[in-house]
């Protein structure tokens, strides 16, 4: 029997969303139905609705949820009712990257296009973004996106996990593998750069920088573990990062604002052999990043990209769901606001114009 959605689905970019009716195509057996519960939205989607990241409209956007099992293919190990993360990276263990152990890069993600997931009431196909298609009722997934959630996590945590919270701890741990009693520097402090700040804090770094433009922001990140706060607008960051780590510059800088000066500010910022992690995008999809050859050749900063912090899902995941439960990890403050899936548009606005952190779509 076909599933009925509704969905807020993208028909013309920079366009209101369109909130009609999806028939979902019968589930493969490595396929999920999962009923919706809540979806954070973040820059990835309000980049989507404005064209820079390859969309193909009509497409259902939002990459990562929080919901329950309806129906479950026969090969997926899932049952209806079961409590699950869609996580905005997949892991297919098949591909070329998946084999080398660099599921971030999944070709299933970074080559496959967003797969079709049903239809709309005049016959045209719809997407959904990432293999996900968070802004609906009901998502159909593959299982490899999929991941139980301990019963006990409030939801607005638990749905925290496949984007904000998994890119951050990764960037920390398997990226940076950042050491106690390091300096860090995090340059924006979204709902990204908040929790790079409390991941850096959780590692044991001595010196913990936020920089920012938003007092809001710097006065939350505080609150999240920052020993340190640079307002980017009253002073020259650069400076700043290195007057408080002896002149050197810190030993591990995050790039979490986006625009192309910002990677620019975050290389300068680094010391000597020190690393760098951009995570962010510029808002033009032909961005391009000019970088001091010395600085790479000679004072040895190494410089690395970050896809969802180059996690391992299966085991990455897992773990970091039981520090959750823990309260080892705390989201307090990261969601600023809820929106009800007729809300979308109100959603994409405020993330566009920085009011909220994380606004939290609830289906």
């Amino acid at each position: 029997m076909p599933v009925h959605a509704t969905a807020a689905v993208l028909d013309r970019f920079a366009a209101p969303f369109a909130h009609v009716p999806v028939t979902l195509r019968d589930p493969a057996p490595d396929e999920v139905v999962v009923r919706a519960e809540a979806a954070p939205f973040c820059s990835t989607d309000w980049m989507g609705w404005r064209a820079m990241r390859g969309k193909v409209p009509p497409v259902v956007l939002g990459h990562t949820l929080v919901g329950t099992v309806e129906i479950a293919g026969t090969h997926t190990g899932l049952a209806p009712g079961d409590r699950v993360l869609v996580a905005g990276t997949p892991q297919c263990e098949t591909c070329f990257y998946c084999r080398i152990g660099r599921p971030d890069q999944c070709a299933q993600l970074l080559e496959g296009g967003d797969p079709v997931i049903g239809h709309l009431s005049d016959g045209r196909e719809v997407r959904a973004a990432g293999g996900v298609g968070a802004y609906s009722t009901h998502a159909l997934v593959r299982a490899d996106q999929v991941h139980r959630v301990p019963g006990s996590l409030p939801l607005e945590a638990a749905a925290l996990m496949g984007c904000g919270i998994s890119t951050a701890y990764g960037v920390v741990e398997n990226i940076a593998e950042v050491e106690a009693g390091q300096s860090v520097a995090v340059v924006g402090l979204g709902h990204l750069g908040q929790l790079t700040v409390q991941a850096a804090a959780a590692a044991g770094a001595a010196t913990v920088v936020g920089i920012d433009l938003h007092p809001e922001r710097l006065e939350l990140a505080t609150a999240m573990g920052a020993t340190h706060l640079v307002d980017a607008g009253h002073v020259d960051p650069v400076e700043t990062v290195r007057q408080l780590t002896e002149g050197r510059g810190a030993d591990v800088v995050v790039e979490a604002a986006g625009p192309v000066h910002a990677a620019r500010q975050a290389v300068d910022m680094a010391r000597r052999a020190g690393t760098v992690v951009l995570t962010g995008v510029d808002h033009s999809r032909y961005a391009e990043v000019t970088l001091p050859q010395l600085a790479l050749t000679v004072h040895g900063k190494r410089v690395v990209g970050c896809q969802n912090g180059q996690i391992t899902p299966r085991t990455d995941i897992p773990r970091w769901f039981e520090r959750l439960a823990r309260g080892r990890i705390d989201t307090a403050g990261i969601v600023t606001r809820t929106y009800r899936l007729d809300e979308l548009d109100l959603a994409a606005r405020r993330s566009l114009a920085l009011d909220d952190v994380t606004g939290l779509v609830l289906a």
